[in-house]
């Protein structure tokens, strides 16, 4: 760890944050639920785009909204569906992105509202699943919801609860003020904001209240973030210079 870096881990999501939203995972899963609202519980097809949108936007996912409906459906039936029919060949492997990872010397964690399957095969396909030393997936913050006797009565957690928040760091054993946080979501980065995390909002050109860095991709962390890599060499604080910060952003480009 570099001994002055305000950092002393960095926390990652995952899906439109370590890899474009443009790969077209993302439109890919939206007509996964979509099918899966159809098939599995019956509603019209005429109705499935505009129900997805609005379970996204009060519970966070169709799962969370489905199963406080009453919905008694299974959280590794629902991922196995709407992940693992995703076209995951779209997401290509990424060596600027490694040489970047490499070259931070703080944790670095996954925290995903996507189940562990999913996450393991993204960070795969990306030649990245090396780089992070845990994982904090649907699984971490949702370990007893297969003791609920009704669907409704244990509701699902994910981002961007507080409660997510605070099992992420818990489960990461963290300290949230030398945390860095990366997430595409503005809600997300609000509520690591609401408990202590400097934030870095990813995919937008500008900032929000919320958010203490704006990235429009996550290889953009050398230029907007290089705190990450300040070091301490004979008790005198210094940092890398511009040509070294320069060459672990560029290389490995083309390789």
């Amino acid at each position: 760890m570099d001994s002055c870096s305000p950092f002393d881990s960095i926390i990652f999501d995952l899906d439109d944050t370590l890899y474009s939203s443009k790969t077209g995972i993302g439109q890919s899963l939206k007509k996964n639920i979509d099918d899966f609202l159809v098939e599995k519980c019956g509603f019209p097809v005429s109705k499935a785009s505009a129900l997805r949108v609005e379970l996204f936007k009060t519970y966070g996912s169709s799962l969370a909204g489905l199963r406080a409906m009453g919905y008694d459906v299974d959280a590794d039936d629902y991922h196995s569906y709407v992940h693992g029919r995703l076209p995951y060949d779209l997401i290509k492997p990424d060596a600027q992105l490694r040489s970047i990872l490499h070259s931070i010397n703080q944790r670095k964690i996954i925290f995903t509202n996507s189940d562990r399957i999913h996450a393991m095969k993204a960070l795969e396909r990306l030649g990245v699943k090396d780089c992070f030393e845990q994982i904090i997936c649907f699984e971490t913050m949702n370990f007893n919801l297969s003791k609920a006797t009704r669907p409704e009565e244990i509701p699902v957690i994910l981002k961007p609860s507080l409660e997510a928040m605070n099992i992420a760091i818990e489960a990461a054993q963290v300290d949230p003020c030398r945390t860095l946080f990366l997430d595409d979501n503005v809600k997300n980065i609000a509520a690591g904001k609401a408990v202590g995390l400097p934030t870095v909002l990813v995919g937008r050109a500008t900032k929000t209240k919320e958010a203490d860095y704006t990235l429009e991709m996550v290889t953009d962390l050398v230029q907007v973030v290089p705190a990450i890599w300040f070091k301490e060499e004979k008790d005198k604080k210094i940092t890398r210079t511009r040509s070294e910060m320069d060459f672990v952003a560029t290389t490995a480009v083309g390789a």
